[in-house]
C-alpha cells in the first residue's frame, strides 16, 4: 500500500479516537476527552476540543479575547446553546433556530450515536436576550437567557455514528415557539460550497491558533473561513476517501483548514501535493493562506453550529481532522490550532429532511384538515348512495 494511504489509514484511527473519548465535540469541562495510542509505531493523541487567528483569540472564561470573534445582536439570537443530560453525563452543543421557530437545527453526533436513534434524557436549549449576555458570560443555565426544551429528535437515517460522516445531523422540536426576538434561519440550497466563503458560530471552547484551545465553552463566538474541498472532489480521484474514516459515507463532508497566513501551514495545499495526487502546485482550490483576522477553526462545543452564507445554513460544524505536523498542524495535538481542518455537513444535501423535519406551517394543517373533510363527506356520500 502507498505510503500515503498507510498515513491516511492511521489519522483515521485517530479521528474514530475522537467518538470513543468524547462523542466528538460535544462535552463539557466535566467530561475526559483525550485519548492516545499508537499504530504500528506512530504514537497519536487525539482529543476532542471557535479558535481564533489574533494573539488574543477568542477569549478564556475570565476575558472576552480579540472584538473580531464577539457576534452582534440580535442578529445572533438564533444561534442557540444545546445542553443534553445523558447516561454518561451532560454535554454540550450548539445549534440554529429553523424558520418554523419551533426546531433547531444541529448535528447528529450531538443526540445520537448512529441507526437513526436519539439517546439524550433530555435536551434544554438556550436562546440569548435580544441585547445579548457579556462576551464572558456563560449561556448555559444563565438566568438572563430563555430556555425550551426538547419534546422530538429527528436523526438523519443514514447518520452511522462514525466521526466523519456526511449525515452527521438533526433536527430538534422545542415544546414551544421560540422568543420573539430570535432570528430564525433559512437554509443554503445553491449546490457546491467549494471555494465559497463562510461565517461560523459556536458555543465551543475558546482559544488562539497558535496555542490551541482553553477550558472556556458556553461564549457565543463568531468567524469566517472558506470551504476548500470535499472528500468527494474530483481532484483525489475517484472514490479515493471511501473507506479510510470507515463505512460512513464521506464524499460530501466539505472541509476549512485554519490558516495564519503562512505557507507553511496551509494544510488544504499541503494535503493536495501529496504524491499521491495529481492536483497542480499551487492550486488556487487547495492553496491560500486564509480570510484574515476573522479566521477561525471549530472547537469542541461548536458542533451542530451553524455556517451561514448570506444569513443562510450552509453547513454545520461536525468534526476536527489533523494530518499531522507534516501536513501543516503547528503541534502534534488535535486541539483546534493552525495547520487542522474543520469539517461539515452541508445543508443542500439534506432539505428534504430538514423541510420534512419541521412544524408544518398553520396552513399546511389547514388544507390537511379541510382534505380530511373532503375525505369524510366522499365517504358519507357513498354511504348515502349505497
Amino acid at each position: 500500500m502507498h505510503d500515503m494511504k498507510n498515513r491516511l489509514l492511521k489519522t483515521g484511527l485517530t479521528a474514530l479516537a475522537l467518538a470513543a473519548s468524547s462523542a466528538v465535540f460535544a462535552e463539557d469541562a466535566m467530561r475526559s476527552n483525550v485519548a492516545s495510542g499508537s499504530y504500528n509505531g506512530l504514537q497519536w493523541t487525539a482529543q476532542s476540543l471557535l479558535t481564533g487567528f489574533a494573539t488574543a483569540g477568542t477569549g478564556t472564561a475570565s476575558s472576552a479575547g480579540d472584538a473580531a470573534y464577539l457576534p452582534s445582536f440580535p442578529a445572533s439570537t438564533g444561534v442557540v446553546g444545546l445542553l443534553m443530560a445523558t447516561t454518561a453525563g451532560n454535554f454540550i452543543c450548539s445549534g440554529t433556530l429553523l424558520p418554523d421557530r419551533q426546531s433547531i437545527l444541529t448535528a447528529g453526533h450531538c443526540v445520537s450515536d448512529g441507526a437513526g436513534t436519539a439517546n439524550p434524557l433530555s435536551t434544554t436549549v438556550f436562546f440569548q436576550p435580544a441585547a445579548g449576555l457579556s462576551p464572558t458570560a456563560s449561556i448555559y443555565n444563565n438566568a438572563a437567557a430563555t430556555s425550551r426544551t426538547v419534546t422530538n429528535y429527528f436523526v438523519s437515517s443514514g447518520y452511522t455514528g462514525e466521526v466523519i460522516d456526511q449525515n452527521d445531523i438533526a433536527v430538534l422540536r422545542l415544546n414551544a415557539p421560540a422568543p420573539d426576538w430570535a432570528v430564525s434561519h433559512d437554509i443554503y440550497t445553491g449546490g457546491d460550497l467549494t471555494g465559497q466563503n463562510f461565517t461560523v458560530n459556536g458555543y465551543g471552547r475558546l482559544g488562539t491558533g497558535a496555542g490551541g484551545t482553553n477550558t472556556a465553552t458556553g461564549r457565543l463566538r463568531t468567524g469566517d473561513n472558506r470551504y476548500d474541498f470535499r472528500f468527494g472532489d474530483s481532484a483525489f480521484g475517484e472514490g479515493y476517501w471511501n473507506g479510510v474514516f470507515g463505512s460512513a459515507a464521506v464524499e460530501f463532508s466539505y472541509l476549512s483548514d485554519f490558516d495564519n497566513g503562512l505557507a507553511a501551514n496551509d494544510a488544504s495545499c499541503l494535503l493536495a501535493a501529496d504524491g499521491d495526487f495529481t492536483i497542480p502546485a499551487g492550486s488556487a482550490q487547495f492553496c491560500n493562506t486564509g480570510v484574515g483576522i476573522r479566521e477561525v477553526g471549530v472547537a469542541g462545543g461548536d458542533s451542530g453550529g451553524p455556517n451561514f452564507i448570506n444569513g443562510m445554513i450552509s453547513g454545520v460544524n461536525s468534526y476536527g481532522l489533523s494530518f499531522g505536523m507534516a501536513y501543516g498542524d503547528v503541534n502534534s495535538t488535535l486541539n483546534s490550532s493552525f495547520g487542522e481542518f474543520s469539517g461539515y455537513v452541508p445543508t443542500f444535501i439534506h432539505a428534504d429532511f430538514i423541510n420534512a423535519s419541521m412544524v408544518p406551517e398553520a396552513s399546511t394543517y389547514l388544507m390537511m384538515g379541510l382534505g380530511l373533510i373532503g375525505i369524510g363527506a366522499v365517504a358519507r356520500r357513498r354511504r348515502t348512495q349505497a
